[in-house]
């Protein structure tokens, strides 16, 4: 009752006073107005932090003359769209581990393969609505659009759109406006707007999982409005993304870089570590040691980097070197990327399945792992790629692909009897195949 008295004295304060370089009572206008026209916007304010601080509508939306996307607004200069370098004004230190972070490129998927598939073969309108609503658009200035923005690229809140004032990134990709809460963007939620489907499917993942599963049943005990939230100590039922990948330790202060704590990039069809990796390791193994023993830790990595490397030995470096000679040779019968059915074969394995059984064991996802990942890589490398690659007829090829499977000792097994092959699973010769996955990454 307090708060409420108190914001309502704000109000009248403003609608009676003068914000520097504007009209008198321009604030208490906006309040006026947007109470009556977009209710619930204007309810999320009120009940925000922002609004318990006084932060009105001009602190974040007010702009400056020259400003590519400012128009003028019931006698106040403003702009639509609020940047991270808008809300560095007040949260310097975040805008700037966000400028740092991964996350901040992802709109350069406008140069990507990814962009190609969408724009090419789907259309424009895909590309604006599907890819663009999580990567981020290059928002455009339309001097003839009411607020000055683009229909064809706004709204868009991609986590790294590329805004007119040469920042990159959205904020609110994470923090909803016009709430903004804290709890909002610690819960998996806010990550799984993007981080889902089949090929990055983190939510599902961390939904099969145990941490999903504790953290779905215990959801009460999480203490998520807290102001501070240091795992361990504040909360400890179970982790969310921003746990893992961004929040306070003992050891390690809350960072809008979610990159710090990642030692593999999955993402390219043959995986490889980040720069760094080590030390980016040791800062996920604080955040696990903080449940879990530290031989816990040791052999989740393990298994882990183990399924990595099965996946790059076994499948992703042999697709890749007959696919290069598929090229190499202009052997491909249409000349567009993603014309011919070998691409497409070549793209899921590493894009979409490839993916999804290495990301289900760095998540602990059993299902991913296996039945969604690496079963379906196996299906289709030997079932569909292979087949496709011998149909070109190439000797060179056909070369390469029996000497594959003849003599490469993961892949003998599909010249063998099963009967042979289920002796030497009994005999652990199977097992002795792949000990080299298992090598120890700190050699």
């Amino acid at each position: 009752m307090i708060r409420i008295v108190c914001i309502a004295i704000v109000a009248i304060l403003l609608l009676g006073g003068q914000a520097v370089g504007q009209e008198p009572a321009v604030e208490g206008r906006c309040m006026t107005c947007h109470k009556e026209k977009t209710t619930g916007l204007y309810n999320q304010w009120l009940s925000s932090a922002h609004g318990e601080h006084n932060v009105t509508c001009l602190d974040c939306h007010g702009a400056q003359k020259g400003d590519a996307d400012a128009y003028m607004h019931e006698k106040a200069l403003i702009a639509t769209l609020v940047t991270p370098r808008d809300c560095g004004t007040c949260h310097e230190k975040e805008a700037e581990q966000v400028s740092n972070s991964y996350h901040a490129t992802a709109g350069q998927i406008l140069d990507s393969q990814d962009a190609y598939l969408a724009m090419v073969a789907g259309g424009h309108p895909v590309a604006i609505t599907g890819c663009e609503s999580c990567h981020g658009t290059k928002v455009e200035v339309d001097p003839d659009s009411p607020n000055k923005l683009s229909p064809k690229d706004w709204p868009n809140s991609g986590i790294g759109r590329i805004n007119p004032d040469g920042s990159l990134g959205s904020c609110n990709a994470c923090h909803q406006r016009h709430s903004f809460t804290k709890a909002q963007a610690r819960q998996p939620e806010a990550c799984s707007k993007c981080h889902l489907g089949p090929d990055h499917p983190q939510k599902e993942i961390y939904e099969e999982s145990k941490h999903g599963n504790t953290y779905y049943t215990h959801k009460d005990q999480m203490n998520l409005s807290a102001d501070r939230w240091v795992v361990g100590q504040d909360y400890y039922a179970a982790p969310t993304c921003a746990t893992c990948h961004m929040s306070a330790t003992d050891a390690q202060e809350v960072n809008h870089d979610v990159g710090l704590r990642i030692s593999w990039t999955l993402r390219p069809p043959i995986s490889e570590h980040k720069k760094n990796w080590q030390t980016k390791r040791a800062n996920m193994k604080e955040v696990c040691s903080t449940c879990h023993e530290d031989q816990f830790v040791e052999g989740h990595y393990y298994q882990y980097d183990a399924v990595v490397r099965l996946y790059n030995e076994k499948f992703a470096r042999p697709a890749t070197e007959i696919m290069n000679m598929v090229e190499q040779k202009d052997l491909l019968e249409y000349p567009a990327d993603f014309s011919n059915e070998i691409e497409w074969t070549y793209w899921e394995l590493w894009h979409h399945e490839g993916r999804r059984g290495r990301m289900g064991a760095s998540m602990m996802g059993p299902d991913y792992t296996w039945w969604h990942g690496i079963y379906e890589v196996i299906k289709h490398f030997y079932l569909k790629y292979i087949p496709q690659a011998r149909d070109y007829g190439d000797p060179e090829i056909n070369a390469y692909i029996d000497s594959l499977l003849e003599e490469h000792p993961m892949h003998r097994w599909v010249n063998q009897p099963t009967s042979d092959l289920r002796e030497a699973i009994r005999n652990g010769e199977i097992q002795d195949i792949y000990d080299d996955t298992f090598q120890d990454e700190r050699e």
